[in-house]
């Protein structure tokens, strides 16, 4: 018994592990500017926003919205809000992760 309960718990650490590592994808910043160039641009050149000029993507606006975060930035971009159209149907997980720590990066480090 002790060996099949060892067994199992050998199997689920692995398997728990495999599947982990297997969503854990690297950031690409320089993919995530292309994206940006590509998608973005349009409304938020400079990091600044043409339509809603006081949303613009500056470390103080993001916090001030609550999207000074990864996942706050991923959501928006998936699910778009206001004029801001939801990309989740047109680029991919990686790409959307990408983008997100681009923003997040040039807010960070006012890069805008």
């Amino acid at each position: 018994m002790r060996f099949l309960f060892s067994l199992f718990l050998s199997f689920f650490t692995v398997y728990t592990l495999a599947f982990r590592l297997s969503f854990a994808q690297e950031i690409d910043l320089d993919a995530g500017e292309q994206v940006f160039s590509q998608n973005c641009t349009a409304c938020h050149a400079g990091g600044n926003n043409s339509v809603n000029p006081p949303k613009h993507l500056k470390l103080e606006a993001l916090s001030e919205y609550t999207k000074d975060s990864i996942e706050a930035i991923k959501y928006q971009v998936e699910n778009g809000a206001g004029a801001m159209p939801a990309f989740a149907d047109r680029l991919s997980d990686e790409e959307i992760s990408n983008v997100a720590n681009f923003v997040l990066n040039q807010a960070k480090n006012n890069s805008w």
